[in-house]
């Protein structure tokens, strides 16, 4: 399966957690057997209705979070193979900023393959670490609020500012 798994309850909601051990760029095959696609008929289209992806994206600042829904996977490798594993883009995800924030607040973002590849491969500082717990609070509690009150609630919450 190469994934850990973990079930509980958010609520009165049974969920179970799923921690791929495949390399990030294969990190759907985890999911491929787990996630139960359904069609819906009238609509003619594929579902993951409960499936929410938590991953890391060195193009959002640091201790930020930003939920989507339905979207492509922006590049990102990870999350181009879950959305072919579940065959679908209409799942909610949680991207965590990883980069350094600038003057301006927005990312510093590495640019050529080098630099991104030494980025992603490279240690957090000790400061970085501490806004990396801080942030995975936060990614928690979004989760916990999607299963709870929906999406939409989340995003109203978690996406301002």
């Amino acid at each position: 399966m190469n994934s850990l798994v973990a079930k509980g309850n958010i609520g009165k909601e049974k969920v179970v957690y799923i921690e791929p051990e495949t390399f990030m760029n294969n990190s759907g095959k985890a999911l491929a057997s787990l996630v139960k696609v359904k069609t819906d008929k009238k609509l003619k289209m594929k579902t993951a209705d409960n499936l929410v992806v938590i991953y890391d994206d060195f193009q959002l600042p640091i201790g930020r979070i930003k939920i989507s829904y339905n979207r492509s996977s922006g590049g990102h490798n990870g999350l181009e193979s879950v959305i072919k594993a579940v065959k679908t883009e209409a799942f909610v995800r949680i991207r965590v900023g990883t980069a350094a924030e600038n003057a301006k607040g927005d990312a510093k973002v590495p640019h050529g393959e080098e630099k991104v590849m030494k980025f992603i491969l490279g240690k957090y500082k000790e400061d970085e670490m501490k806004e990396i717990k801080k942030v995975s609070k936060k990614a928690a509690e979004a989760v916990e609020m999607i299963v709870k009150e929906g999406r939409e609630k989340a995003m109203s919450v978690f996406n301002a500012g």
